[in-house]
């Protein structure tokens, strides 16, 4: 019998999102629904399955990197020089095989919160600066529709596991002591299914592709994140589903540059402008308003729009414009533009400056 790490195809030290990302990859490789009539297919999405809700429950996971399979014998822990590691252990676990309790003291089909969804929307910058509500499709696992989850045929039910009794464990005695291990019959889950759901085929859940209407807030950024609630992966033996993240792509402004709530406006100006000063018509997300350029202005600074930015995404008010000076050098002159270049070099030779270079 293979283990579950075996049949996930991870590595003991895999973590959380690696058993996650293995167990959905294989589920919808061997998924019933793709491979109809296939029942090679279908044994191994119902060992995927087992594998899974070993490996994604903490405490079954350590019990099975403690104990090994159901069926191995032998002192837990035990290394080749026979050394004993008591950290692997669970005390209530030791002293409750001792006085007869051991693994009563918890159910073993509690309930587990089903895993986070996250999928990606793109919208367009406009829609960024307004806010819009978009619809986002999310295939995920959901409670079976025919069966609603306990994997059952509809007018039948789990029953308690007549191995454990409904713990889900079982003791292994070992001298003084009594080592539990999960139960080899139903899993660890503390009941089986005589007649599995033919939707589902008794497992509980099923593949299914959702749309969700999801509202965008104005002002929202690439990477921004809105959570709905309830909308992720089904949860386990009744428990809670996970929620759905749906992570926002802004398409690129062939203008604006972003930055926070700010944006950058590169604005071409003459070597005359800048050097005497003008007002200058620039684009806004509002529309096109006057800028003053101050005499003097050198290329590459600065001058802030008040509140033409994009929305604060939380909060009130917008953020700035920010017009960055491009002083533009033309190629070809013409006759009049040439004779007062050269009128302002020979004024600059008879009247020199000193050049300050910058540090």
């Amino acid at each position: 019998m293979r283990s579950p790490y075996e049949v996930l195809g991870i590595g003991k030290t895999a973590s959380e999102d690696e058993i996650k990302k293995a167990y959905r990859a294989l589920a919808r490789r061997h998924h019933p629904d793709r491979n109809a009539g296939d029942a090679a297919a279908e044994e191994k999405f119902k060992e995927v399955q087992s594998a899974y809700d070993v490996l994604s429950d903490s405490e079954k996971r350590r019990a099975y990197d403690t104990f090994g399979a159901a069926g191995g014998r032998g002192f837990p822990g035990a290394g080749a020089g026979g050394g004993v590691r008591f950290e692997d252990f669970n005390l209530g676990d030791l002293l409750g095989g001792m006085f007869g309790g051991g693994a009563q003291r918890q159910g073993a089909r509690r309930p587990f919160r089903g895993d986070d969804v996250e999928t990606h929307v793109q919208i367009s910058f406009e829609d960024s600066l307004n806010g819009v509500q978009v619809r986002v499709p999310v295939e995920a696992d959901t409670v079976c529709a025919v069966c609603h989850g306990t994997g059952a045929e509809p007018g039948t039910s789990p029953i308690v596991c007549p191995q454990c009794h409904g713990r889900g464990v079982v003791s292994d005695a070992q001298g003084l002591f009594a080592f539990s291990q999960p139960c080899p019959r139903c899993q660890g889950n503390g009941a089986i299914v005589e007649r599995p759901c033919k939707h589902c085929r008794g497992a509980g859940r099923e593949r299914a592709t959702k749309r969700y209407a999801v509202k965008i807030p104005a002002g929202a950024r690439s990477a921004t994140r809105v959570r709905l609630k309830g909308k992720g992966e089904a949860g386990r033996n009744g428990g809670p589903a996970g929620d759905l993240y749906v992570v926002v792509d802004v398409e690129p402004s062939p203008l604006f540059e972003r930055r926070g709530a700010d944006f950058v406006l590169d604005v071409p100006v003459t070597y005359a402008e800048a050097a005497l000063g003008a007002s200058v018509q620039i684009p806004t997300p509002d529309g096109p308003v006057a800028l003053k350029i101050p005499a003097g202005t050198e290329s590459g600074k600065l001058l802030r729009v008040k509140g033409r930015g994009a929305p604060h995404l939380k909060g009130n008010g917008r953020g700035d414009l920010l017009a960055r000076v491009k002083v533009t050098i033309p190629k070809k002159l013409t006759k009049a533009e040439r004779e007062a270049l050269e009128g302002y070099q020979k004024v600059s030779r008879e009247n020199p400056r000193e050049r300050v270079f910058a540090p």
